[in-house]
This record gives structure tokens, sequence and C-alpha cells, in this order.
């Protein structure tokens, strides 16, 4: 038995008619999660109650959707069976588990074990063949403990207050900002949004998220406060008119030393929604695959390593020794 893996602008099965994460409309997508490079107007799509909520509100369209809770069994068609686990990369991320006679497949989407303040733990069920994204997939990066990263991110927004400095923290408006919201605002500082943000993190709250005290972004009575934007906002109105300010990004990229320079930011924290190495290797050793896609990010070094290691693995779109189409025999015990 084997699976027949086939990629252009997302993963295609066609043994069982699905893409997964597919970036051009197709007839029947797996979305993971919302976030624009993941999503597209597909007429058909399989996604968690959160993913598809949120999708709605930054795709507009009519299309089928089909909603699975954590773990519940779904059959699709071609005598397949799908489940959807926890991610843990933001609210409602999944990874899709496929069972057929050709044995399991796990796709990850983007993920992290680690624990986050705005997503569900990450789940991690055994499966033949994974495909699984490799964002940071190069030795150097190693995030530091969660907790200190979080305490630095207070204190830098502390001292700013303390100086009447605006601190502004800059992280993507579909999930750090909404786990920005959870460190600072938890801390006790009172929280502005600006409005990309806010208009998401309210639908986190309508989606049953518990979260501190937010406000829309205020020009006139931002003093006072933490602002949280996107990265793309901060040459934009209303980010240019706040005076005085100090600026950090959160994000895993942080881990360069050149960061703060390349982002032009004041202050640059290793805050990442994404698996850094450790973790990559930790969900290969806890998946026990039998062959490994790798996808995204530093996808060739990482499949690499994973030979060095002896685990059969090649970058998926990448060249290879081998070409996609990609068929691998796999049992299905």
């Amino acid at each position: 038995m084997s699976w027949e893996v086939r990629f252009k602008d997302g993963v295609h099965l066609p043994q069982i008619g699905w893409w997964l994460d597919a970036r051009a409309v197709q007839l029947r997508s797996f979305v993971s999660h919302a976030h624009g490079d993941h999503i597209a107007a597909h007429r058909e799509i399989v996604a968690t109650r959160t993913t598809a909520s949120l999708m709605r509100l930054r795709l507009s369209g009519r299309r089928h959707e089909t909603i699975l809770d954590f773990r519940q069994p779904w059959a699709a068609e071609f005598g397949a069976e799908f489940q959807l686990f926890p991610a843990g990369h933001i609210f409602g991320s999944a990874m899709l588990h496929a069972t057929t006679d050709q044995g399991t497949l796990l796709y990850t989407g983007d993920f992290k074990l680690r624990t986050s303040h705005a997503a569900e733990p990450c789940e991690t069920p055994r499966a033949d063949v994974l495909i699984m994204e490799t964002t940071f997939g190069l030795p150097r990066y190693v995030l530091p403990p969660a907790a200190e990263v979080e305490q630095r991110i207070v204190a830098f927004c502390r001292e700013a207050l303390a100086a009447k400095i605006t601190p502004v923290l800059y992280g993507y408006a579909l999930g750090k900002t909404q786990e920005l919201l959870q460190i600072v605002g938890g801390a006790g500082l009172p929280v502005m949004l600006h409005a990309h943000g806010h208009r998401l993190t309210k639908r986190y709250a309508e989606l049953g998220m518990k979260l501190p005290p937010y406000s829309l972004l205020n020009e006139h009575a931002y003093a006072g406060h933490v602002i949280i934007a996107p990265p793309a906002s901060a040459s934009t109105a209303p980010l240019t008119w706040i005076h005085p300010k100090r600026t950090a990004i959160a994000t895993g990229w942080a881990l360069d030393p050149s960061a703060k320079f390349r982002y032009g930011c004041d202050e640059a924290f290793p805050l990442s929604d994404h698996a850094d190495f450790p973790d990559l290797l930790a969900l290969v050793e806890r998946v026990q695959p039998k062959i490994v896609y790798t996808l995204h990010g530093f996808a060739q070094e990482f499949a690499t390593t994973l030979r060095a290691r002896g685990v059969e693995a090649w970058a998926i779109g990448k060249q290879n020794q081998m070409e996609l189409p990609i068929s691998t025999n796999v049992s299905s015990t």
C-alpha cells in the first residue's frame, strides 16, 4: 500500500481527492488554521469550528463547511477517515490525521508543542507518514523558556510606561495579537489594539476564549496604554501619530541577531507560534513515522538532519533524490 503526495501551492492527496492548506482555489481542502497563506475560496473545506468562523471573517463568499471537533472521526470519500488534533499554533488550529487502507498520515500544518496562552495544547497522534512544517528547521533556532520571554515583554512595557512613553508591541493580528494580550493584559497592564487585531480578538471572545480587558486603539487617548498592532501598520496612521513611543517585535526570528534592525524596532522578543528546532525533532519522535516530508522554512536542511538520524525524510516541493509526485511503500500496520 502507498500514499501519493503531491505539492503545488499546497499539499494534494490525489488518492482521496483532498488538498491540505491549498493556497489556490480548489474543490475541497482541509484548512488547518485561518492565516492568510493557508486559506482560499475553496468550494468545500474541512476545519474546526473556530477556524471556519475566523475564515468567514477574513474571506467573503459561500462554501460548504464540514466542521469537526477535535478527535471526532469523519468518513471522507474513497474510504478515508479524518480526525483533527490541536496543533497549538493559534486558536482552533488543527493537524489532520487521515486513515485509509494505505495506512495513516499526519499533516501538521503550522504547529508548536510549547504551551500557548491563545491556542489549545498540541496533540501528536502516531502515523506512518508525517508531513510537517519546518519553519525553524536549523539547530540555531532554539527558543528560550516562555516564562523568561514573557517577563522581558512585561518589563519592557512597564519601563516605557513609567517613563511616560507608549510601548508598542508588533505581532500579527491573528494569533500573536491575542497571545500578547494574554501576556501583558494578564500582568495587569491596560491594552489597546489596532483595528485589525481588535476585530479578530472580538471574534476570539465570541468563540469562547477568556481574555483580559482591552479596547480599540484611540489616537486621542492612548497615553498610559500598551498598544498591540500588526507589523504592517508601523508606517501608517494611527501608529505614526503616537509620540513618544518604544517599539518591539514579537517573532521567532528575534533569535537572529539582526532582527530588531531588520524590523526597525527598539527591541525584538523571541515569541513564536511555531515549533523551534528541538520541538521539530520531538514531534518526529512522538509520531514515530516511517517517512517524513518536510515543508516550509528550512525544509531541505531539516530533512537532511532527519536522514542523518536514521529517519527517511524528504523536502516536499524541493529538489531531492526523488521526484514528485512521491509514492511510498508504507504498510498499514
